[in-house]
């Protein structure tokens, strides 16, 4: 159940990521008050998970998670550049959370 909590504590940081984007520097509402809710859920999982899992494997998936995540909204969503330099960033990071995984088994 730990990992399951590690992985929705990620996907609310990518929601948090975006919804903070979205304040324009907490200058609107709904977005910041989104922001601020998907943070603490998102930290809470994260300890909750922490229980269990390793503390340099869980914050390494968790970031993960976020920046993985997070270079997709900003792709899909906001029209960032894709090219062979930060494709390649985004697969290196994925190959790190996989062998961060691997080695907590």
């Amino acid at each position: 159940m730990s990992w399951f909590y590690l992985l929705v504590a990620g996907a609310l940081e990518v929601v948090w990521a975006f919804s903070m984007k979205q304040s324009h520097g907490f200058t609107r509402l709904t977005p910041s008050i989104i922001t601020l809710v998907t943070m603490i859920g998102s930290f809470w999982l994260l300890a909750v998970a922490m229980r269990t899992i390793p503390l340099g494997t869980a914050y390494t998936i968790w970031t993960g998670i976020g920046a993985i995540g997070a270079f997709l909204v900003g792709i899909m969503v906001f029209a960032e550049p894709v090219n062979a330099m930060r494709i390649t960033a985004a697969i290196l990071i994925v190959s790190g959370l996989v062998l961060m995984k691997l080695s907590s088994a």
